[in-house]
């Protein structure tokens, strides 16, 4: 059997290849890993969550940042692109990356099929070693179904939502999300 070499890239050559690259690419801990382009659903979820929560901290000292940021995890050496971040206040820049942020208060994915057990489980893990971070949505495209994460002190509750009718309250930001608004012009 012949063993295959995988190369290892360090932190710098990682950044020169994603400023140049057409694609998407994070950066775990020496890999390099070319995301994949998503459907039309994941878009338009990602699109609508996004809008909605834009216009609802309006005049608010909170903020909305689309995916096109990379959110550096410090502990894990990871440099990913949730589909929408929030802030309290100013960012805080990894050094003197404009294009790193290390404080988000609220992550959002947009689940795909290839993605969701790691979304759940690891990348769920190390958005937690986070300070700042308090609050997680995760949601499905294929079907109404919101899964929310809250930190009540150092303890994460769940709660999930799979009603046009029903609205998410987001504590942490002091805002309420209506389903049927995440899911608005999507098809099943």
């Amino acid at each position: 059997m012949i063993a295959t070499i995988q190369r290892r890239y360090t932190l710098d050559e990682y950044r020169a290849i994603a400023d140049t690259s057409e694609e998407k690419c994070e950066y775990h801990d020496g890999e390099i890993i070319t995301m994949t382009g998503g459907t039309v659903n994941h878009s338009r979820v990602g699109g609508n969550v996004f809008a909605l929560l834009k216009f609802l901290l309006r005049d608010t000292n909170f903020e909305a940042i689309n995916n096109d940021l990379r959110l550096w995890i410090p502990t894990y050496r990871r440099g990913v692109y949730p589909d929408t971040m929030v802030f309290e206040g100013a960012l805080q820049f990894n050094g003197d990356r404009e294009d790193e942020v290390l404080n988000p208060f609220l992550i959002v994915e947009v689940l795909s099929p290839s993605t969701e057990e790691y979304d759940r489980t690891d990348k769920f893990r190390m958005y937690r070693s986070i300070p700042s971070f308090c609050e997680y949505l995760l949601v499905r495209q294929n079907k109404v179904f919101v899964e929310r994460y809250s930190k009540q002190g150092e303890i994460w509750t769940y709660s999930d939502f799979d009603g046009l009718d029903q609205s998410i309250s987001l504590e942490s930001i002091n805002i309420e999300l209506a389903i049927a608004e995440i899911y608005r012009n999507i098809e099943f």
